[in-house]
């Protein structure tokens, strides 16, 4: 599997990101611990020119990893095909014990570089710098769960059994499978709506009364909420299948590409959700984290919509 052009796509670059972190991770832990503004040494004039190289390579690692994220999908999705049993990419997911963790560790990890990327553009637009301790402290931490992805990365890939047989989607993402996704099918769907309608409604309330800290923990929570709606309830309308719960099917052709579509909004709203804490409170991130998420719930509902006035009747 490892030899699959996909597979050894991903692989090398992965080991030239390894690479270039462990340089931007050496200057930055030059720069957190001996960084000062207000200093006029050669020191702080050398470890100036070394912020700009270090920020350049991180910035160039989370140019590319936002793509390769997308290819990591489609190639999960390609060699699904290879795979006895697999349908999608949910079966490569669940063919290794380590796939799971892969996903969720890289989008933290999509998070994480976001609001790097968030932080740094900040900090060059403030003369005295004052971000630039905290963004390399947080480069700092990064790095090690950057390097735990892409080891574990290697280890799913390596791992993976071309003839051994896999679950498909349709029997992970069930009521019967005994994954631990399954207890998820034991949650009430109306009381699932109420906490989904609810909680973007929460985030509208408090768009209008700025405050910052509550929109945000309304938004972090906003992401499992709107990804286990997704999965239980609006998916099927998607599929127009009652059976049908996988959340990578609508990455494919036949539902044109549409989840793409969906994650990206997902991303961008809870993203910028987050900015207004994280980052700096500023009217232009409330905006943005507003409209996206209230265009992915108007897709997800309109989804609904559609199938009713379609067949008069809901799934």
């Amino acid at each position: 599997m490892l030899l699959t052009p996909e597979v050894l796509t991903i692989l090398i670059l992965n080991g030239i990101f390894a690479l270039f972190s462990i340089v931007a991770f050496v200057l930055s832990m030059r720069i957190f611990l001996r960084w000062n503004i207000d200093s006029t040494s050669e020191v702080q004039y050398k470890l100036e020119k070394e912020s700009f190289l270090a920020s350049t390579i991180i910035k160039y690692i989370f140019t590319i990893k936002v793509p390769l994220f997308l290819f990591f999908i489609f190639a999960l999705d390609k060699i699904s095909n290879v795979i006895t049993g697999a349908m999608c990419a949910a079966g490569v997911v669940d063919a290794t014990n380590s796939g799971a963790y892969l996903i969720i560790l890289k989008i933290i990890n999509l998070y994480l570089f976001a609001h790097w990327l968030k932080l740094h553009n900040q900090d060059m637009t403030d003369k005295s710098q004052p971000y630039t301790k905290l963004k390399f402290g947080l480069f700092i931490g990064l790095f090690f769960l950057f390097m735990v992805e892409i080891v574990l990365e290697f280890i799913m890939f390596s791992s993976i059994e071309i003839d051994k047989m896999v679950s498909c989607c349709g029997s992970i993402y069930s009521s019967s499978s005994t994954s631990a996704i399954s207890t998820l099918f034991t949650l009430d769907t109306s009381l699932l709506l109420s906490i989904f309608y609810g909680n973007y409604f929460l985030i509208v309330l408090f768009y209008f009364l700025k405050n910052r800290y509550i929109f945000t923990t309304l938004n972090i929570i906003f992401i499992p909420v709107s990804l286990i709606s997704l999965i239980l309830f609006f998916g099927t309308y998607i599929y127009e299948l009652p059976s049908h719960h996988c959340p990578f099917c609508y990455l494919q052709s036949d539902y044109y590409y549409v989840g793409y579509l969906i994650y990206f909004l997902l991303f961008m709203g809870t993203f910028y959700g987050l900015v207004v804490s994280f980052v700096k409170e500023t009217k232009a991130s409330y905006v943005i984290s507003l409209l996206f998420n209230s265009l992915y719930v108007i897709l997800l509902s309109l989804y609904i919509a559609v199938y009713y006035i379609k067949n008069g009747v809901l799934l």
